[in-house]
């Protein structure tokens, strides 16, 4: 018997709940923060403490609220021609030709700012901004379009050396209290060129590093005191330094916007999916206290327990936040030339109905035991919903989460 259900068991109230749960929050955390401010589980533990039922519950559904509604605005910036529209396709996952996507060009085609809501997720907003160097760009203007909206960091794009303009831009950012990053692109295409022209001594990792190395002086020069700066490819977000670039902005952002960031980050790699099932698996902690503070009531768990149709809701939810609702199935198969079909039999979590279902007598025993905690309520209750909460849906993100690694390693080797 563990800690938590040997706990509710022997009757302990509300403070003790806070003193033995709440700290063990902080286990699930990934290295890139959590969706809580520190603020924000030091409230959840205080209203534990000294709080009725109500305020509990209304402290935890704010707090879910918060980083479920949570806007993020994203300014894309700098040289005209150095491929900003590509960039923002890049992280929309979306082609040049598809609805929705930034107009790319081989002349400048962002004459003013315009803002591309993601696909997806609506709260995310990547807004591409008119480019320097041109004649209608004059610095003062510029960075007057800069000072106009709550964005909530800015990425410098350069497909060259950057410039003084860069930097002025990069001051002006940081006087209004932002963070902003240098991303170059198009590195594909010199590392290309350097191994035409250099066959024989080329090494891929050595050239990148000396790229690297030349803008970070050519930064630190006109006055970009320790920069960020990022090599990537528009046309292959899972290379280079895009995965370290999104894994920087999540980790910089503040606590209730990491939530809508993750959400929004493409499958590219192992890592990237890591990273989502334990952001998502600290909103588990946050459903399950959730329904262990009203199981406490007698027969509140028949009316807002976790039954089978909110069930199939959160695994359809997940699948949809892992890339595995139905359109984005068809596009999978397609790529590997199969049908939906062996999809949905290759993979776990595709069938609700197949998933969930359990015949075995220690089921139906623990399914009465529950509708027996729930008449009476209390503490038997709350364990008993807090335990079923968090582990199915545990179950159900790591089921689709691995489906999604599974069909991500086929894509690539094909």
């Amino acid at each position: 018997m563990d800690w938590f259900t040997s706990y509710f068991l022997s009757g302990k109230n509300f403070e003790q709940l806070a003193q033995k749960f709440v700290p063990h929050y902080s286990t699930l955390i990934s290295k890139a923060g959590g969706i809580l401010s520190q603020e924000s589980v030091e409230r959840i533990r205080r209203v534990f403490q000294e709080g009725t039922l109500k305020e509990v519950v209304e402290e935890i559904q704010e707090a879910l609220q918060k980083s479920e509604n949570a806007p993020l605005d994203v300014a894309v910036i700098g040289q005209s021609g150095s491929g900003k529209s590509s960039f923002i396709n890049a992280l929309l996952g979306l082609g040049h030709e598809e609805e929705g996507s930034a107009h790319v060009g081989v002349v400048p085609t962002t004459m003013k700012k315009t803002p591309y809501q993601h696909p997806k997720y609506p709260n995310v907003t990547f807004w591409d901004l008119p480019g320097t160097g041109t004649p209608n760009s004059l610095p003062d203007s510029y960075l007057e379009i800069v000072g106009d909206d709550d964005y909530d960091f800015f990425i410098i794009i350069s497909s060259s050396r950057f410039s003084s303009n860069d930097a002025l831009l990069a001051q002006k950012i940081k006087e209004k209290g932002k963070n902003f990053y240098f991303a170059r692109t198009m590195v594909d295409v010199e590392l290309h060129s350097e191994e035409k022209s250099k066959p024989i001594t080329f090494k891929k990792e050595r050239v990148l590093q000396q790229i690297r190395d030349d803008y970070l002086a050519i930064l630190s020069n006109i006055g970009v005191s320790n920069p960020c700066v990022f090599l990537v490819s528009n046309f292959h977000p899972d290379k280079f330094d895009f995965p370290r670039l999104q894994e920087t902005l999540l980790q910089d952002l503040p606590a209730h916007k990491r939530y809508t960031f993750v959400l929004q980050l493409s499958n590219l790699s192992d890592a990237f999916i890591e990273v989502k099932r334990v952001i998502l698996k600290e909103k588990i902690w946050l459903n399950a206290l959730k329904s262990a503070a009203l199981a406490i009531i007698p027969f509140m768990a028949f009316f807002s327990g976790f039954d089978l149709p909110k069930q199939e809701k959160c695994l359809n939810l997940y699948r949809s936040y892992f890339g595995l609702d139905e359109q984005s199935v068809k596009e999978i198969a397609q790529k590997l030339g199969t049908s939906v079909q062996e999809i949905k039999s290759s993979t776990k979590s595709l069938d609700f109905w197949l998933f969930v279902k359990n015949d075995s007598i220690a089921a139906k025993a623990m399914k009465c035991a529950e509708s027996f905690c729930s008449v009476n309520g209390g503490l038997r209750s709350s364990i008993f919903q807090f335990l079923k909460v968090y582990f199915l849906r545990l179950k159900f993100i790591n089921t689709v989460a691995d489906d999604v690694k599974m069909l991500l390693h086929k894509t690539l080797g094909s």
